[in-house]
């Protein structure tokens, strides 16, 4: 059965096995996901399952997204996501979804939206170097430098590595490990870091590796 939750990235800490070594650890807010609507491909083209995450207010939502919720009858949620997935004889509508649909020691890739740098220069954007600081450099040492703007091609190729927006955007991180699950608090330990600051949303799904 492939597993997946929706859950919120809490911060990092450290823990230690009983051998003594330090694991780096994302902590994550995992679940209870209640089941929204199951999507069959008899009916919708495809099999999917759309979880539901962190409880909110009636006026907070539009009457569409309200009506979901009414016709599975669960709780209005903040957060609504769908995952394909192939087997879903295990889930029906209404049900919840908890952390302890991982173990530790499962392999999950983690789905984030990654934290946001605004419009940013080359250096910090693409790791370029500075300029040289002789003379005849400058005023400014941190600029992208010369374009190669001749007689042929007279434009500058698409593509170019140059200031811009950087960061807030979708990336997910493959193959990482389950350190522990605790079911009590709806927690998730994760070796390694996660995509996004302390407090947004990730999901959680069975590695595709």
């Amino acid at each position: 059965m492939i597993k997946a939750i929706i859950g919120r990235k809490a911060g990092m800490t450290q823990i230690f096995t009983a051998d003594g070594k330090v694991i780096p650890v994302t902590v994550i807010e995992a679940g209870p996901c209640p089941v929204v609507q199951i999507k069959t491909v008899e009916k919708d083209g495809y099999s999917a399952l759309k979880l539901g995450f962190d409880k909110t207010n009636e006026k907070a939502l539009t009457k569409p997204q309200l009506g979901q919720f009414k016709k599975a009858g669960v709780e209005p949620c903040k957060v609504l996501k769908e995952f394909r997935l192939d087997d879903l004889s295990a889930y029906a509508v209404g049900g919840e979804i908890k952390a302890d649909v991982f173990a530790a020691g499962d392999r999950v890739d983690v789905h984030g939206v990654t934290k946001g740098h605004g419009y940013s220069g080359v250096i910090k954007r693409w790791n370029q170097h500075r300029l040289k600081e002789t003379h005849g450099v400058g005023p400014v040492h941190r600029e992208p430098g010369s374009m190669g703007a001749n007689s042929s091609p007279s434009r500058v190729f698409k593509n170019k590595r140059l200031a811009g927006q950087y960061g807030h955007e979708n990336v997910t991180i493959q193959n990482l490990e389950i350190v522990r699950v605790d079911v009590e608090r709806n927690c998730i330990l994760i070796k390694g870091s996660v995509p996004g600051p302390d407090g947004s949303v990730v999901t959680i799904n069975d590695t595709v590796k």
